[in-house]
């Protein structure tokens, strides 16, 4: 399936997504019933290498699909962000592995990358493992998925950092019911993320479900693993903020053509104050995001043969919070701009305006971001290991 294909089918969710954004908020979850919709259309393993059974779509597919995907519900599109980037490292697995997750092609997962987990070396009979310790904050879609996983480091029996010359463990993936999931999922805004944390006591994993650098890996040439890791996981979330702003505007302009504010004999559509909030809107948005795709389309480019430039992950990743603010912006004055008509669950704005507030709290696209974005651009930092 190609890239307008899987955009095509997207489209044709987000009906059936709007008509149950109560439901998704009330559950604080994804339905699993529309969770297993979303994997049947492939959208967990667009970026997954076809050697791995997936669809190898370009990074732009995944971003897009989040974005189409988010205009309706943007703890969908959250989900699909998530569950497809905790792919990534499945090339990192053993193959035997491998084999087990991918048995089902459709298989959900999601995943914590931070190293908020330990894992000591323990053969159990005579069976190479480790013993896992850990609580991950922020697990988006782990309710959904049929293997979950966090990132690790690797300690020695004292307790500190294991000094090892072979390859460095970075990731361990759990069964769901090797897991505690913590009901702390209670928020204002991508309540149907269900980002609740999860947490680990001595679980002992065997070998062959931890994962190492990707860059170890006979699969380290494909463009995907050239392509800026911290840019696949922080990107999709400027276009899910997108998404969210173009479906504010579209909302406004239906709200505007139907109601007829008090001590007016005309639609609010009439007011000359509107027509340039909405224009100053719509030009904003658009030169945002076509700057985001075209500079993401360009390093792309450039990953099918060579590593991305300092220059070029710095770009990404400032044009990325610059979405992010963009479609902020957007969506206050769009919440602002029809008055009460916002704040009832009849209008998609309240819950755009709830959950881009959330988007807006994740790492990857906070100040620090820009901070090491200027860094670069001053020549303080030709490295930015960060970006």
């Amino acid at each position: 399936m190609g890239h307008q294909q899987l955009i095509n089918v997207a489209r044709k969710i987000l009906p059936e997504l709007s008509e149950r954004s109560g439901e998704i908020d009330a559950l604080r979850q994804i339905p699993q019933d529309l969770a297993d919709k979303m994997a049947a259309e492939g959208f967990y393993r667009i970026c997954t290498p076809a050697q791995l059974g997936g669809l190898a779509q370009d990074p732009n597919t995944l971003y897009e699909i989040c974005e189409t995907l988010a205009s309706a519900n943007g703890s969908a599109g959250w989900c699909i962000f998530i569950g497809s980037t905790s792919q990534y490292l499945l090339g990192a697995l053993a193959q035997e592995q491998q084999h087990e997750m991918m048995t089902d092609i459709n298989v959900i997962t999601s995943g914590v990358f931070a190293d908020m987990g330990t894992a000591l070396y323990e053969e159990r009979d005579n069976k190479p493992g480790y013993l896992i310790n850990g609580h991950w904050r922020w697990g988006s879609g782990c309710r959904n998925a049929a293997w979950i996983s966090g990132g690790i480091h690797e300690i020695d029996g004292n307790g500190d950092a294991h000094q090892s010359t072979d390859s460095v463990l970075t990731r361990v993936f759990f069964k769901p019911e090797e897991i505690e999931i913590l009901d702390n999922w209670h928020v204002s805004g991508m309540r149907g993320s269900g980002s609740s944390d999860y947490r680990v006591e001595n679980v002992w994993v065997p070998a062959a479900r931890m994962a190492s650098s990707i860059e170890q890996t006979e699969l380290r040439h494909l463009p995907i693993y050239r392509y800026p890791k911290f840019a696949l996981l922080a990107l999709p979330i400027g276009a899910i903020t997108l998404g969210m702003a173009r479906a504010s505007i579209n909302e406004v302009i239906k709200i505007a053509n139907q109601k007829t504010p008090q001590g007016s004999r005309r639609t609010l559509a009439h007011r000359p104050g509107l027509h340039r909030d909405i224009g100053v809107a719509d030009s904003k948005l658009s030169a945002a995001r076509e700057y985001l795709y075209a500079l993401s389309e360009e390093v792309w480019q450039h990953c099918q043969t060579k590593e991305p430039t300092v220059q070029q992950r710095q770009k990404l990743r400032a044009a990325n919070v610059h979405a992010v603010n963009t479609a902020v912006d957007v969506i206050d004055k769009m919440y602002t701009l029809v008055g009460g008509t916002s704040v009832f669950e009849t209008s998609c704005l309240q819950q755009h305006f709830r959950d881009v507030h959330v988007a807006t709290q994740h790492m990857m696209v906070g100040e620090p971001v820009m901070e090491l974005a200027g860094r670069v651009l001053l020549g303080l930092d030709d490295v930015a290991p960060g970006l």
